[in-house]
């Protein structure tokens, strides 16, 4: 038993350095323009934007939880929560400062410059605001040319089959009904 724990402790080691050893020269001390650069990239992409409304939902959803158990506290509750949501508001700063070391861990300085470059472009802000619509669509594209090769792969398998095999050859399975409102169709009216 101790000669396993030992065993996995020196692999872990092991794993550590040469994880260590397997980053950029450099990646543990990053330099302040290589930060600034992290930042700028991560303005450019709205890396952090996703969170923004994280303290206010937060701040929310305590005053209804709390609300409910005290309802004749609603003023002091709502004008409590208010002031504290306040006072953490500034450790939004925080999770700045951590995308930034993320980024400049992952990126060397040039690469963020070359990602503020073109994401703050007219082309890069498009491929940001339109990019999910671009990405949904491939995604509805996928999922038909999915079932289409799927069906044809069947088909023609099946159809080899029969050939070869005679009656002996397996029948085809039943497709794979569509989802409701899947890619490429309408939802069914009832």
């Amino acid at each position: 038993m101790k000669l396993a724990k030992r065993a996995r402790m020196i692999a872990l080691t092991a794993a550590m350095a040469l994880s260590a050893l397997s980053l950029p020269a450099g990646a543990q001390e990053i330099s302040e323009e290589h930060l600034k650069a992290a930042r700028a990239a991560i303005d450019a992409i709205n890396a952090t934007d996703p969170f923004d409304n994280y303290l206010p939902d937060a701040a929310a959803s305590l005053k209804a939880q709390l609300i409910q158990q005290s309802p004749n506290l609603v003023d002091l509750i709502n004008s409590t929560v208010d002031e504290k949501a306040l006072d953490l508001a500034s450790r939004r700063a925080d999770l700045e400062k951590e995308a930034a070391l993320a980024y400049a861990r992952m990126f060397s300085q040039e690469d963020l410059q070359n990602i503020a470059t073109f994401y703050s472009s007219a082309t890069g802000k498009k491929l940001l605001s339109d990019g999910p619509i671009v990405t949904r669509e491939l995604l509805q594209a996928a999922e038909i040319w999915r079932r289409g090769v799927a069906r044809d792969l069947t088909n023609s398998v099946v159809e080899t089959l029969q050939a070869a095999a005679g009656a002996q050859a397996p029948k085809a399975p039943a497709e794979e009904p569509a989802a409701e409102g899947q890619a490429g169709e309408a939802p069914k009216s009832n």
